[in-house]
């Protein structure tokens, strides 16, 4: 056969002089040159699919003519010729929407909605030529229920697949070319380099080529390094020996990652005390880096600095060491209560409140009470509430405070040496200012019980307290007020002093 009579039996058999056909043959060719021309350089090759489909159009058309006595068999190869066509034609703009416009103004479209709208685009080509030979496309899936649960349950893997890849679509927890962690195991770290219908392919740091399916993947509580900010944040542990400062620690570690390998100005990097170990104290070093694919060498250079800045400030990493050793203890020699009795006596001679009272009454009063340790910043006594104690400060040193016509007034601050609370010890009224430790501090408190024997054996005692009583109150009335006001009478000291002790 000639090739000339060849081709007019093709032009013949596809009914190529039908004006619609003619002009969706035409179409197609303009949207396939189009799409080449319009789209991204490195998605060009999607015009692949519709060219192909559009040569595929003559396989009809040359089976055709094997049979040219038969009629049937030129209108199927004309429906042929056209589905091919129209499939090209539909595929060729619908990919130039997404490619040549949706992806060069928003983002551009994944693979699985590329393939998702191509076989859509092929099925609706399907759908015309059944309704221009006259059958409806539902009827040819009427009556197989059967078959259709057959396909179903043997394709049930890689629908779910299919479903679970257009969900992470359209939710779009990543993208192409983000790090992600696929799974619990926090080994699982890859780059996304691929989303298609059925699964995802990640690459990891060590090169390997991962395909996750997507019905795994949906299933998976993904964690995204890239998103929502390019950077992410790393962690370090140091340990540095019990006997150097947590703060100067971490201000040498934080001079010495500055600038490193991959560690950002912004956010920036901060080192917090995580805990008390064995081998000493622990820092938390953390700091943020946007060369998530080189994390193992921004950790790294982080290390090799922090090391090396140590060691120019003499600090020595400790390590992990046990040693036992075994040694007879002496029986532990407790100090005799005579000791502890004697520097109470030493501190309550030296306080002008008890001057009348003789080294023989001090010493009754300091074996009867006893001295107690407060830490940092504890309120021994608020004002308002009640006592009956005064304290005596034997080290450390307090804050005194009072509310005034303008709020907290400070009346003073007092060290080793000085007391306060005698007036609720004396008289039993309500503490009449705040006493707050500046550190750690240890006071003696002495109660109302230890006076109440010696006053009554010793009456001629209240005049003197009161005395003093009388100029503590005058002090800090003035303190308060920061004016001078009037004093009670040094007979309502007396009477307080005497109902209170019910002299």
């Amino acid at each position: 056969m000639q090739p000339t009579t060849f081709l007019h039996q093709l032009v013949t058999l596809s009914g190529i002089r039908d004006g619609d056909t003619l002009r969706s043959l035409m179409a197609a060719i303009v949207a396939i040159a189009l799409l080449w021309f319009t789209a991204p350089r490195g998605r060009r090759w999607l015009a692949r699919g519709p060219a192909v489909l559009l040569g595929l159009a003559i396989l009809p058309l040359a089976a055709a003519t094997l049979f040219p006595e038969e009629a049937a068999a030129a209108e199927a190869a004309a429906s042929g010729a056209r589905f091919f066509v129209l499939a090209a034609l539909f595929q060729a703009i619908v990919l130039m929407a997404l490619v040549s416009v949706w992806g060069r103004l928003v983002r551009p479209p994944s693979a699985i909605l590329l393939d998702v709208l191509r076989w859509i685009a092929a099925a609706a080509a399907a759908a015309i030529i059944l309704g221009e030979a006259g059958v409806e496309p539902g009827t040819l899936f009427a009556g197989s229920a059967l078959v259709t649960a057959a396909v179903g349950f043997a394709l049930r893997d890689t629908l779910g697949n299919v479903f679970s890849g257009l969900a992470l679509q359209a939710e779009r927890p990543f993208e192409l070319g983000d790090w992600i962690q696929y799974d619990a195991n926090s080994a699982h770290i890859g780059r996304v380099v691929e989303v298609n219908w059925r699964a995802t392919r990640v690459i990891t740091l060590d090169e390997a080529f991962v395909v996750i399916p997507n019905g795994q993947l949906g299933l998976a509580s993904i964690r995204n390094f890239s998103k929502p900010d390019p950077w992410s944040r790393r962690s370090l542990f140091v340990v540095t020996p019990y006997d150097v400062p947590p703060q100067r620690v971490q201000a040498i570690i934080l001079d010495a990652i500055r600038g490193s390998f991959g560690v950002l100005d912004k956010p920036p990097p901060s080192v917090v005390t995580n805990g008390f170990i064995e081998r000493g104290v622990e820092h938390w070093v953390r700091f943020f880096t946007s060369d998530f694919d080189k994390r193992d060498r921004v950790d790294g250079m982080a290390r090799d600095r922090i090391w090396y800045a140590l060691a120019r400030h003499g600090i020595e990493i400790p390590v992990a060491t046990h040693a036992v050793r075994f040694t007879e203890l002496p029986s532990p020699t407790e100090e005799p209560p005579s000791a502890g009795v004697d520097r109470r006596v030493e501190c309550l001679s030296r306080i002008g409140l008890l001057a009348p009272f003789g080294r023989d009454l001090v010493r009754r009063v300091a074996e009867q009470n006893a001295d107690r340790t407060y830490g940092t910043g504890e309120q021994v006594i608020r004002e308002g509430d009640p006592g009956d104690s005064m304290f005596v400060i034997m080290s450390g040193g307090v804050e005194v405070t009072a509310g005034g016509d303008g709020g907290q007034v400070r009346i003073a601050t007092l060290g080793p040496g000085d007391y306060f609370g005698e007036m609720s010890l004396m008289t039993g009224s309500p503490r009449v200012a705040t006493v707050t430790t500046l550190g750690e501090t240890r006071l003696l408190e002495v109660g109302k019980e230890s006076f109440r024997s010696i006053l009554a054996a010793h009456p001629e005692l209240v005049e003197g307290l009161g005395r003093s009583l009388r100029l503590r109150m005058a002090e800090r009335t003035q303190a308060i007020a920061g004016v001078e006001r009037a004093t009670p009478e040094v007979q309502d000291i007396f009477r307080k002093i005497r109902d209170f002790f019910a002299l």
